[in-house]
């Protein structure tokens, strides 16, 4: 009887075991099916465009380059456009900008490919699904996708190569970081940052020739295009004078503390609001997760912030902290990357206290928003408010008043969607419900409990 039994248990044990490997088999695939969907649906459903200045401005100078034999002498770098000529001849074809305004859509995906070619052996698949769900639906990526801008290639290059000098081909991670760099020369300053933490960690002396190197290739690019090393093209680069204090000067001449509170709390440009995952507490959780897999996540996670924190320091002195008319801080796309991360990671491990899980559910919530808000409602309604001639009279309610946030106006305006727009919002609602889920269950689980005990000790009437 008792071998009866036995023989029945574990027939029952085997059969549970199955149940729920098929069970994850199907969730991995059904999560890898909305990722895709995120990105097909970002490429077909929405509108991308040329018009904004940036963006034609490195279109016209590719154009240039190919069809003229001309070296352009933009102020923008040609690394992150030379990428896309594919894209390009394929407009060139049909005479348009269709593909080419869809370039940083394929950035992003190849980004996340690679991310996965690097990790799939040493991390949780359920990790990176929800890290890579986080990037599409619930962070600024879901804008800046929409333009032919440099920071999404900025931003993806530099975040592969920094899981790449972790995990390896080491030399491949910071030709990727280097190539991320030169396309955006301002952000050498996060490259120093990233390489010391890396030469501390490490204590490999050898890797400062990153920074020689990645200098070196700035200026070879200034000098081939503009005839001379430290000719950047920004030369009396600055904005117009209005009634903002430090308006209308040039350069790098913004008080850095006046600047770093605005890249952090203002209302249309704060990363407080537009990457709140960057408030979350991951050390711990991460430390858990290296017990867990066979790469340092921690490591690349502090990488990825010193590299943030040099482009802080360095475009809260710029004039143009704020990125001019752009939805959300512009020149800050990169906090995204720590941002979904950190959120990713506090949502697969569940394990915080009650009020740690609910500040979590915000910040998803939140989350979700600036995805919504970025790829469906943009800033095309705040355009008669915040671009020329009103924008050198009312700029500032753009940057600190929460009505005029890009994030927050279609609170206060009406926008119709187009039935485009509708399906990737009604997307990114149900993503975000799938994600909010298991964590809903969790912290009323243990609200429950809370309540329960309070209950029960409020009621104890022994003495």
């Amino acid at each position: 009887m008792l071998k009866e039994y036995i023989k029945v248990e574990a027939h029952r044990k085997q059969f549970a075991e199955q149940e729920r490997l098929r069970n994850k088999v199907l969730m991995a695939r059904f999560e890898v099916a909305l990722i895709v969907l995120g990105l097909l649906g970002n490429f077909f459903l929405l509108r991308h465009v040329m018009w904004r200045p940036d963006a034609w401005s490195r279109f016209y100078a590719l154009s240039e380059l190919l069809t003229q034999d001309k070296m352009p002498d933009t102020k923008y770098s040609l690394v992150g456009p030379l990428f896309s000529i594919p894209f390009w001849a394929l407009d060139q074809t049909n005479q348009t900008y269709w593909w080419t305004t869809r370039y940083n859509v394929f950035v992003l995906g190849a980004g996340l490919l690679a991310i996965y070619w690097l990790l799939k052996d040493r991390v949780d698949h359920g990790l990176l699904r929800k890290f890579f769900l986080l990037l599409i639906v619930g962070s600024m990526f879901s804008h800046h996708l929409l333009f032919y801008y440099g920071e999404v290639f900025t931003a993806i290059f530099v975040t592969v190569g920094c899981v790449a000098i972790v995990v390896g081909p080491v030399t491949i991670g910071w030709c990727a970081i280097i190539l991320g760099v030169v396309n955006t020369p301002a952000t050498v300053i996060g490259l120093i940052l990233l390489n010391a933490k890396y030469i501390l960690t490490g204590k490999r002396v050898r890797y400062a020739l990153v920074i020689i190197i990645g200098a070196a290739l700035i200026m070879l690019e200034s000098w081939i295009r503009r005839g001379g090393p430290l000719i950047n093209g920004y030369v009396n680069d600055q904005g117009r004078r209005t009634i903002l204090p430090y308006s209308g000067r040039p350069g790098f001449s913004y008080p850095i503390f006046f600047g770093l509170n605005s890249l952090f709390f203002s209302f249309g440009k704060g990363l407080l609001f537009f990457a709140p995952g960057l408030v979350l507490p991951v050390r711990q959780a991460l430390r858990k997760l290296q017990e867990e897999t066979k790469v340092d996540l921690f490591a690349i996670y502090t990488l990825w912030i010193g590299f943030l924190a040099g482009l802080l320091l360095i475009y809260a002195c710029y004039w143009n902290w704020h990125g001019g008319w752009f939805w959300g801080p512009r020149y800050l796309l990169f906090a995204s990357i720590p941002a979904s991360f950190a959120l990713a990671v506090r949502l697969q491990k569940r394990d915080g206290s009650l009020l740690m899980n609910l500040v979590i559910m915000l910040v998803l919530c939140l989350s979700i928003w600036v995805g919504i808000d970025g790829a469906v409602y943009g800033d095309e309604p705040l355009r008669h408010i915040c671009t020329p001639p009103r924008w050198y009279g009312n700029e500032m309610l753009c940057y600190y008043a929460p009505e005029f946030s890009a994030l927050w106006f279609p609170f206060v305006f009406y926008q119709p969607l187009s039935s485009g727009q509708l399906i990737y919002l009604l997307y990114n609602v149900f993503v975000g419900l799938y994600l909010l889920a298991p964590l809903l269950i969790t912290t009323a689980q243990q609200l429950i409990t809370t309540v329960r005990q309070h209950n029960w000790t409020r009621l104890d009437l022994r003495f």
